[in-house]
């Protein structure tokens, strides 16, 4: 049974950000059902193709809580995916803060150990 999570993808262009939704298979990574928030985003239908396209990120969300991550775009293939060393920072970031075990929680846990 995949894993899978609903994302926010952003395309930061020099003047705009194109956003999109999306799903992440927390499993290989890969990015579907991308559907932007406008029609056809830059050339080709992809905003990574455009001229003045800088780069992706993407946010998961969870009760009001957000973890940001890197996304690659293969614009060859037209597709989004997290490569594996992002991916499992993603996890474990996503793991601590949707658990609340950053910021005080994890300051306050540092200190009862000693």
């Amino acid at each position: 049974m995949p894993l899978t999570a609903p994302i926010r993808i952003h395309d930061e262009l020099t003047e705009a950000v194109i956003h999109a939704s999306g799903t992440l298979d927390l499993a290989s990574g890969e990015i579907r059902d991308v559907r932007y928030d406008v029609d056809r985003p830059g050339p080709l239908g992809l905003p990574a193709a455009a001229e003045d396209y800088e780069f992706t990120s993407g946010t998961l969300e969870s009760d009001g809580k957000e973890v940001e991550f890197r996304i690659d775009v293969d614009v060859m293939a037209a597709r989004y995916y997290v490569n594996a060393s992002e991916l499992l920072e993603l996890k474990v970031r996503a793991a601590k803060l949707f658990a609340g075990l950053e910021g005080r929680d994890l300051a306050a846990g540092a200190t009862r150990r000693g």
